[in-house]
C-alpha cells in the first residue's frame, strides 16, 4: 500500500509517522503551505509533493488529513483525476465518507477514519495513536482493506455506518472537550472560595483522577457516589442556592443525568422529591 497524505498539520504527520515507522509506506506530502509539507516531509523522511496530480499518481491510498470545510474542496479536485481502484480516507471525526459524492462514478473507494484521541502535538502525537481506537466506516467492498492497515500494527479498529457519525462525535466531544468546560466551572467555584487558578487546579487533580479511574475500571455505574446518590436532597438544594449563572445550570443537568444513575444503582431506593426538585429547577 503507497499512502499520499494531503494535509500536513497534526493529524498528517502524526499519521504519516505512524504508518511510516510501522510499514514504511508513506509516500509523502501536499499541502497548500509549502512551509507545512516541507517540514512534515522532512519529519517522516519522505516526499514534499508540490503537485497534486502527482502525489494522486503515484499513491493507492490516500489520506486528506485537512479541516473538515476543505474536504469537500479537495475531493472536488481529487475526482477530476483518474483514481479508479484508490482508496480515499479523510480524518474527520464528524463528516462521514458520504461527503467523497459520486465517489462511485470515478471507480475509487471512500472511508472515514478517525482516531478516538486528542491529537495536540504535530511531532509527538504519534507515540499515543497505538493507544485509540480508530473509527472506520465507508465501501463495504474494501472496508477489510484498510481496517488491516491498523489491526495488523495492534490498533483496535471499531466499524460504524454513515448514518451514527455525528452521534459518535458528539460522543466524543462530550467525553473530551465538555469535560474541560465541566472542570472549568468546578475550578472557578473553588476560586470563588479564594483558591488560586493554580491552587484550585492542584486540589482538583487527585479527585479528578480518582474518579475518572474508578469509571474506567469499574463502570459509570459502580464509580457513582455523593449526595444524588445517597438521594441527600438537603445537600443539593444548598449547592443550587449557592451557585448561579451557568454553573448552576450545569450542576443542574448533570445532576439530573446524574438521578438516572443513581436510580438504577438502586432500585429500591425512591427518588421521586429528588426528582422533583432537579425538575423545578
Amino acid at each position: 500500500m503507497k499512502v499520499g497524505i494531503i494535509g500536513a498539520g497534526k493529524v498528517g504527520c502524526s499519521l504519516g509517522m505512524l504508518l511510516n515507522l510501522q510499514y514504511n509506506n508513506v509516500l509523502g506530502f501536499y499541502s497548500r503551505s509549502l512551509q507545512s509539507s516541507k517540514e512534515a516531509a522532512q519529519f517522516t523522511k519522505t516526499k514534499q509533493y508540490f503537485e497534486l496530480e502527482e502525489l494522486v499518481e503515484e499513491s493507492d491510498t490516500i489520506f486528506l488529513t485537512v479541516p473538515d470545510d476543505v474536504i469537500e474542496e479537495v475531493w472536488n479536485c481529487l475526482k477530476r483525476f483518474p483514481i479508479k481502484g484508490k482508496m480515499i480516507c479523510h480524518c474527520s471525526g464528524s463528516l462521514s465518507s458520504t461527503i467523497f459524492s459520486n465517489i462511485e462514478d470515478t471507480g475509487a473507494y471512500g472511508f472515514s477514519i478517525h482516531p478516538l484521541l486528542a491529537i495536540s502535538d504535530r511531532y509527538s502525537s504519534y507515540k499515543e495513536l497505538p493507544k485509540a481506537i480508530f473509527t472506520i466506516e465507508g465501501n463495504k467492498e474494501k472496508i477489510e482493506n484498510i481496517s488491516s492497515l491498523f489491526e495488523k500494527i495492534g490498533i483496535k479498529v471499531e466499524t460504524i455506518s454513515s448514518e451514527v457519525k455525528m452521534k459518535y462525535h458528539a460522543a466524543a466531544v462530550m467525553s473530551s472537550n465538555l469535560v474541560v468546560a465541566l472542570i472549568e466551572s468546578a475550578q472557578n467555584q473553588l476560586v470563588k472560595c479564594g483558591f488560586s487558578q493554580q491552587s484550585a487546579c492542584a486540589a482538583l487533580e487527585p479527585l479528578i483522577r480518582g474518579n475518572v479511574e474508578k469509571v474506567l475500571k469499574n463502570g459509570t455505574i459502580n464509580a457513582l457516589t455523593g449526595p444524588i446518590e445517597r438521594n441527600d436532597i438537603g445537600t443539593v438544594q444548598k449547592h443550587m442556592s449557592v451557585i448561579d449563572g451557568i454553573d448552576k445550570k450545569i450542576y443542574d443537568i448533570l445532576s439530573i443525568k446524574t438521578l438516572e444513575i443513581a436510580k438504577y444503582k438502586h432500585p429500591e431506593n425512591d427518588y421521586s422529591k429528588m426528582e422533583e426538585f432537579l425538575k423545578e429547577i
